[in-house]
């Protein structure tokens, strides 16, 4: 059997696990609370896992590797590190999210500051949901055209249908208990990969005989600055965003959220330098001349891991790699699905549309979405349309820069109001929109790599100033009771 074929059967059997861990989880739903946040039953362990998955995506995987063979170095590993510090930040937040007991940020937004903030919120985080799986899709398809030699068209389709199918089929407990197989997929699989690039280079000696002097310089590509500026934007965007934080919702108690984030962090600190490494030892083997630049040109230099491993690993090792690599990026795409679905069947149907819509109803609503927004993602990601997805993810920095302040203070303050919140969406979004559309990111003089931190603090000071002015008339952080389905 050729070394192709083994790679092939290999990741075959992987998408064939992952629709089985599908359907074995619908055994376990009998309520939309199952589907939507896994009863409330997850554990440290498990709850680490689909956290830490969920954020190591293909761009934070394939992406570090592409900046540490580029001008980054060893610093690359900064921007999986302040993902890791993002999760120390948050396990101190967690057990106060998770004693909301709601099921998404707008539930929250609406029990804590009305019915308006709670559509509002729900129609800014529907739209980077949609552009996060398109590109997501969209990583996954050229990963997997690329191992297997198929078209990029018929690996969309492949991509689509199992993600959108497991998803659909158990919920946040068939994406937990993929995550929790594809964290250490991706994580064993690069480790894997390290001896086997290293070897062919010809030792660590070598590999350093062969990139610039300052390659291992741990601030080449990032200063401190901009080191500060990816924590805040992460802790922004994991707080609010449906896909990381439902997994605080779904912990069993304060304390497996507060830990199972601590574990995700370890998980991150750990993982970071791999795929930096791995890039090293590329760059030096492209300049040894036993690695031909031109062999991934067609893909891309984002996609260099793949070809490299084709080259140097034999194929059983090379399949698990390859699992492990579509692994990241999947595991991003089944929680951006599933939170498309929750926030529309939650917050849009059953709290605008039909506010008598019972438990399997809801959960009806959200497997439909589910699959529409499957579909429309595939589309998109057949097509390439690279336009949508920037718009989209544009999106993804606007739903945190005017949320953040209102969700977690609104945790703490009980003086913190409706018109603090409007105020708070209404200036983060202006700030974003200006600096990432009219003026490249300056603002009086400086220019911010991360348009989301005048964004935050924008919203801030807006949030505090109409929270104060116009104070909400019962102050305090409990929210409206809304019965449990």
């Amino acid at each position: 059997m050729g070394s192709n074929a083994i790679v092939t059967i290999v990741v075959i059997l992987y998408l064939l696990v992952m629709l089985f861990i599908g359907w074995y989880s619908s055994k376990k739903i009998t309520s939309n609370t199952d589907f939507m946040v896994a009863g409330r039953r997850l554990g440290p362990f498990l709850m680490a896992g689909t956290l830490a998955a969920t954020e190591i995506g293909g761009g934070s995987s394939l992406g570090v590797v592409q900046n540490g063979m580029g001008d980054y170095g060893l610093s690359a590993a900064w921007y999986i590190v302040t993902m890791g510090i993002a999760f120390v930040i948050l396990s101190f937040l967690a057990p106060r999210f998770r004693g909301a007991t709601v099921k998404t940020v707008p539930e929250y937004f609406r029990r804590r500051y009305g019915k308006g903030s709670g559509l509002i919120t729900a129609i800014i985080m529907l739209l980077p949901l949609v552009g996060l799986t398109a590109g997501q899709f969209i990583a996954s398809s050229v990963i997997l055209s690329t191992m297997l030699g198929i078209s990029y068209k018929l690996a969309v389709i492949i991509v689509a249908v199992v993600v959108t199918v497991y998803s659909i089929m158990g919920g946040l407990w068939s994406v937990t208990l993929t995550d929790f197989i594809q964290v250490f997929l991706i994580v064993i699989g690069m480790i894997i990969a390290v001896p086997f690039a290293m070897n062919h280079a010809g030792g660590w000696d070598a590999i350093m005989a062969n990139v610039p002097a300052d390659t291992m310089n741990l601030f080449k590509g990032y200063d401190l600055f901009a080191i500060v500026s990816l924590v805040i934007m992460y802790v922004a965007t994991f707080s609010v965003g449906q896909e990381a934080v439902s997994r605080f919702y779904a912990a069993k108690d304060g304390a497996s959220a507060k830990g199972g984030a601590w574990l995700a962090a370890l998980i991150n600190f750990i993982y970071a330098f791999i795929p930096t490494i791995l890039g090293i030892i590329t760059l030096a083997l492209i300049n040894m001349g036993k690695f031909d630049a031109a062999s991934f040109e067609s893909v891309g230099a984002r996609y260099a891991l793949p070809v490299l491993a084709i080259q140097t690993m034999p194929a059983i090792i090379c399949g698990l790699l390859f699992a492990g690599i579509i692994s990241a990026t999947m595991s991003s795409s089944d929680s951006d699905l599933l939170g498309a679905g929750s926030i529309f069947a939650n917050d849009i149907y059953k709290a605008v549309l039909k506010p008598s819509a019972s438990s399997e109803e809801v959960m009806k609503v959200t497997k439909i979405v589910m699959c529409l927004v499957g579909v429309a993602s595939m589309f998109i990601a057949l097509f390439n349309t690279q336009s949508i997805v920037t718009i989209l993810m544009f999106c993804f920095t606007l739903r945190a820069a005017g949320t953040f302040f209102p969700y977690v203070l609104g945790h703490y303050w009980k003086k913190a109001s409706t018109a603090g919140t409007i105020a708070s969406l209404i200036a983060g979004t202006i700030v974003v929109v200006y600096l990432d559309k009219f003026s490249g990111g300056n603002l009086f003089g400086i220019h911010f790599s991360q348009t989301i931190v005048p964004g935050l603090v924008a919203a801030l000071i807006c949030f505090l100033v109409f929270s104060v002015i116009f104070p909400p008339k019962n102050q305090t952080t409990e929210l409206a009771f809304e019965e449990e389905d």
